[in-house]
Order: C-alpha cells, then structure tokens, then sequence
C-alpha cells in the first residue's frame, strides 16, 4: 500500500522566503539595490576580460569618499595605525617612530591606550570614557553650550544610532515617524524592520528644497485622521539627497511645531562639516538653536546623530559615530544603555576615529600644516566639483537640478519622454530606475533613482554623489552628457 507522506524532504530549507519574517523581506534600500549589485557584476565582467564601452565603474551611487580614491587625513591613520601596534610606542623605540610619525601622533596613541588599554578589548558599552568627555567637548565648543558626556553614546556610524534610538521610540504598529521626502532610505527600511509607519512630509524642490511648519503640520495631522500615533521628526541637515542647509529661523520654527505637538525631534547632521555656501548657508546644530530658545524649552525631547563616514574625513568602513542625547526621560537612558550593553561596544577603532574628528590637530602642533592642507585640499574640491556637476546637469535637455548647499549630492529632477515612460513600463521598472540602469550599461556611472527616496509623484529624479576623482571629471561629465543625448533622441516623442 503506497503512503503519501506531509513530512517535508530532508533536503528541504526550513527558513524560505515565504517563512522569514516579512518585516525584513518589505525593507528596501536603494543605495545598495538593483544599481548597485548591477554595477558591482559590471566590475567582476570588465577584470574577466568583458567588453564594455567604459574601462570602469564609478561608484556615484553611496557617500563613500575613499572608494572613489579620496586620500585619507595622515595624522589620523598615523594615530590608528599607532594604537594597533602598541610596541612602537615603548620609550626605546622612540626614534625609529619617529622617523615615520609626527610627534603629536605618537603622543596622542599614547594618550589613548592609556585610557583604552588594548583596542582589542571590549570597551564600556557606552563608548570609551575619555573619548565621550572629548565630544561632549566638541559639541560645547561648537555651540556655545555645555554638553554632558553621560548623554552621548558611541556608536557604528551614525546608522546604529538612529537604528537604536528608533528601536526605542516604536511601541507598536501605529507610531509613526515623520520622515522628509525625498529621504535617505536608512529611514523607511528601518520602519519597515520595526512595523513602524513612516509620515512623510514634503521638501520644496522649487525653493531649493526648503521646509515649511505647514506642510510638517499637514502631514501630521493627516497622520493623525489616519489614527497614526506620531511620536518623532526626523530631520537630515544638511540634507541627504538634496544637499540643502536649513536657517537658524527655519530650525527654531521646527522646534516650536515639534513642542507644540509633542513629537521627538531626531536630528540627522553627519554631514555638518561638508557646507559648501558657509555665508549665505552656514551649519547651525539643533542642540545650539534649541539652547538658544530660552527655559520654556528646557527638557525639550531630541537626539542628534553625528559620524565620522562624511565630512573631509570619510572613514566610512571603519564605522564610528555618536548620538547626543537631550531631554529624554531618565528611564530611557538606562533602556538606551542596556540595549546597547547587548552589543558589548562599539567597535574601539571606529571610536579612535571619532575622537580624532572632534580633537583634531591644533594650531601650533607639528601635525597642523598637513593636516590642514589635506583637509582644505578636499574641502575645495568638493565645492568645485559640486558646481560644475549641477552645471552639466542643468545643461541637459528636459534635466534641473538645484545647488548642494551642503552634504555630498545633487538631486536633479528628469523630465523623460512619453516613450521612455513606457519603455520603462514594459520593463517592469521605475521610470528613473529604467534611465539609470541604462546610463550605468553605457557608461559605467552608477547613480541612484529617485524612486529609491521617495519624491512627489509623476516626477523622476535621481541622487548622484560629486566624489569621483577630479582627474576623472570632465571624463565623467562627458560620458553622461553623450549618453543624456543619446538617451532623449532614441525616446523622443
């Protein structure tokens, strides 16, 4: 008699797409998505001998500076490189280091491991002592008002912390968190991992992407007809993918609709240092603007982000950054600090790195000229190369594209034809995603479609950053001007 068992197979996974939890298979991000994996097979294709009209791939689609060659600070590899061989700081070796590193590297190396101890041992969960007292430091120093290390927890890159800190604030299903569209997609894959739900509210692309109080007041309140429990504000300043830098006016308006409805503010500033219009559109830190509001604010609920992946530093892999804490109930402390005693610590060296970002070399310090020359070298650049990227992309037919006030990107808007739209259409894609995977067979340059950080809908954009080499980029403006030409003429209306 022949029985038919329901025992799955031996050879059966347990764990399958349609079983694992479906929180994580509706999580996207684009900046690693389809582009991105394309433009990675690109590369293994053109070392195995594939014919390509390119010799290679540029990487526009991440902030990720040294991939694309951008040199390191040298009194922070110095620094680094130091504290992971500890033998070269004994006294008798002395001489022979300092034939390859300045005094105040060797110096600072010791400082550190004297208050680490081994960078392979586990460090308080919090992030190290003395490395916290020097940010809380830092951000006094910047602002004009005190901060207290027992706030400020280190993190991997600033991405852990807005991971953890919202971790904290979503309770259940309905709370929402307001998120700017167009956003960095970090945000609405991390509600999607939490069953959170994202609020979006608009940026103005017609007015350089700016923020009005009315349309965050719209979107709460449509948020709140939709019985959607909105408990924070995410805001990215300056701005990723728009680059734009909010006023000081502007930012007290948002602390004051942020009080008015009782809705934690999470201020996203990582790319505070890359300010590209510094009179017109200086850097102001929300904990600076709040402190400035008067006691009516005191206890006010925020938290700051901040990392050393952007900026002239750009030491992305090794994944340091820290979050300040501000106005949270005593009780959410002791939460914040248990969740983060799971992780045991952050990673020591990506600590090293954030200390050395908010203690740099001082005037009158044998490191001072080089390191100001690297990190003004870099800083110039990238306000040069951001001016004529936004040219070449306002030079192209049907394409604007507002200036980077700040941070590592331009956002051009692309009006496509009629016949690109259905191309995409019957490809099954995005139109932006359509243009970009075509832009990335012809010419290697990986960008990312708008559709990957949200934007009002019946537009297409797409997110470039302006990091490639500056010997690459006339090459590489050149090859997206013919490829934008040819592109308009094989799908004109």
């Amino acid at each position: 008699m022949l029985t038919i068992s329901n025992t799955p197979s031996s050879t059966a996974k347990i764990l399958t797409g349609s079983n694992m939890n479906p929180r994580v298979r509706k999580a996207e991000y684009a900046v690693r998505g389809e582009l991105a994996i394309r433009s990675e097979a690109i590369k293994v294709e053109l070392a195995n001998g594939g014919s390509f009209p390119f010799q290679r791939v540029v990487g526009c689609n991440i902030g990720n500076p040294q991939a694309l060659d951008q040199k390191p600070i040298t009194f922070f590899r110095q620094v680094a490189s130091l504290v992971e061989y500890p033998d070269l700081l004994k006294d008798e070796n002395r001489e022979i280091a300092l034939k390859l590193y300045a005094s105040d590297a060797i110096d600072r190396a010791k400082l550190l491991l004297a208050n680490i101890g081994s960078i392979g041992a586990y460090s308080h969960s919090q992030g190290i002592p003395l490395i916290r007292e020097n940010v809380a430091r830092f951000i006094s120093d910047r602002d004009g008002f005190p901060a207290d290390p027992s706030k400020i927890f280190l993190t991997q890159g600033a991405s852990a912390g807005v991971q953890l800190t919202l971790q904290m604030i979503v309770e259940h299903p309905n709370v929402g968190i307001m998120i700017p569209i167009p956003q960095y997609p970090l945000y609405t894959a991390t509600l999607a991992v939490l069953d959170a739900k994202p609020v979006p509210y608009y940026l103005d692309e017609s007015k350089a992407w700016g923020l009005t109080t009315d349309e965050l007041q719209r979107s709460y309140d449509e948020a709140a007809k939709n019985k959607i429990e909105t408990r924070a504000l995410v805001i990215i300043n300056p701005g990723n993918p728009t680059g734009q830098c909010l006023s000081e006016e502007n930012m007290r308006e948002i602390v004051e609709f942020c009080k008015k409805n009782r809705v934690i503010l999470l201020a996203d500033e990582v790319y505070q240092t890359n300010i590209y219009q510094p009179e017109q559109r200086p850097f102001h830190s929300f904990k600076k603007v709040l402190k400035s509001m008067g006691a009516e604010y005191e206890g006010f609920e925020m938290i700051s982000y901040h990392s050393i992946s952007k900026g002239m530093i750009g030491e992305c892999g090794r994944r340091g950054g820290y979050f300040e804490c501000e106005g949270l109930d005593q009780s959410i402390m002791n939460e914040i600090y248990k969740i983060s005693s799971i992780s045991l610590c952050p990673n020591v060296q990506g600590q090293i790195m954030v200390d050395l970002m908010v203690n740099p070399p001082k005037k009158g310090d044998p490191s001072y000229d080089l390191y100001k020359q690297e990190y003004d070298a870099i800083y110039f650049s990238l306000i040069k190369r951001a001016k004529k990227l936004e040219e070449m992309f306002n030079s192209l037919e049907g394409c604007t594209c507002n200036s980077a006030d700040g941070a590592m990107y331009l956002f051009p808007q692309v009006r496509l034809p009629k016949k690109a739209i259905a191309a995409a259409e019957v490809a099954g894609k995005a139109p932006d995603q359509f243009y970009c995977l075509a832009l990335l067979e012809a010419t290697g340059v990986c960008m990312v479609a708008g559709s990957g950080f949200g934007q009002v809908e019946g537009t297409a954009h797409f997110r470039s950053t302006f990091l490639p080499q500056p010997e690459l980029f006339d090459g590489f403006c050149a090859g997206i001007t013919k490829f934008h030409a040819g592109f308009m003429d094989k799908y004109r209306d």
